[in-house]
């Protein structure tokens, strides 16, 4: 909307406009820009697996070395499919010599093969071709069976009003499941993926443990996450 619209309409002052806007932001209602607001971004499609490998990778890797600080050695934990959690992969075979990993997707048990102190639970089900993944309800029932101490959760779109969204029923069946079964839950995520709501809800921003994110994280968005209680890592 425009706030020469908004002034039109209500028959008040641009003075006026301009304070309730700033209040609305403050709230994770919208989003101010140059002249009027903006709702947050509604995003309801996503890349493909093989095309999300390329973007934000310095991104990714950096939130990785950040997630790693989230694990101890011998743990148990919960990897959803993801580009950014096959990143995490990675980092996590060079600090740790057990784990115990439980995930429906295949990049991420492949990465970690190659680990003989590793035990890799994969949740059989149906197969996701393009997103390399196992999903319905015989995964769900799979996942369900196991406690974990840590979920490392995956997500498209973080917002204030409407918490974590993402794309996929499958996908995101499979992610309230883990959510479930885990002791804790920690949000990995680019700085891109804030204010941002996606197709489907996950979960409520009250139902995870802290989000880990990039250095390149706007210090005003962040600030208007911790103001509602929620951990932000981002170095």
């Amino acid at each position: 909307m425009k706030v020469s619209d908004l002034v039109s309409r209500f028959k008040v002052s641009i003075e006026t406009v301009r304070r309730d806007l700033e209040f609305l932001e403050k709230e994770g209602h919208l989003k101010r820009v140059h002249g009027g607001a903006v709702l947050d971004e509604v995003k309801s499609q996503e890349l493909t697996f093989s095309v999300r490998e390329t973007k934000n990778i310095y991104e990714k890797k950096e939130i990785a070395e950040i997630a790693s600080r989230f694990v101890k050695e011998g743990q148990s934990i919960a990897l959803d499919v993801s580009t950014t959690n096959t990143e995490f992969t990675k980092v996590l075979k060079t600090k740790f010599e057990r784990l115990t990993v439980v995930t429906n997707s295949l990049p991420i048990a492949v990465e970690l093969s190659d680990m003989p102190h590793y035990t890799i639970i994969l949740a059989g089900g149906v197969l996701r071709n393009q997103e390399l993944c196992t999903v319905g309800e015989m995964a769900e029932s799979f996942i369900s069976q196991f406690h974990v101490d840590t979920f490392f959760m995956s997500t498209s779109g973080i917002s204030v009003t409407e918490g974590l969204t993402d794309y996929g029923i499958g996908e995101v069946q499979l992610k309230k499941r883990m959510l479930k079964s885990a002791q804790q839950c920690i949000v990995l995520a680019d700085s891109s993926k804030f204010d941002v709501v996606s197709l489907l809800k996950v979960c409520d921003l009250n139902n995870i443990d802290g989000i880990v994110t990039d250095s390149q994280l706007k210090p005003a968005i962040a600030a208007k996450y911790r103001n509602i209680g929620i951990e932000i890592t981002n170095h």
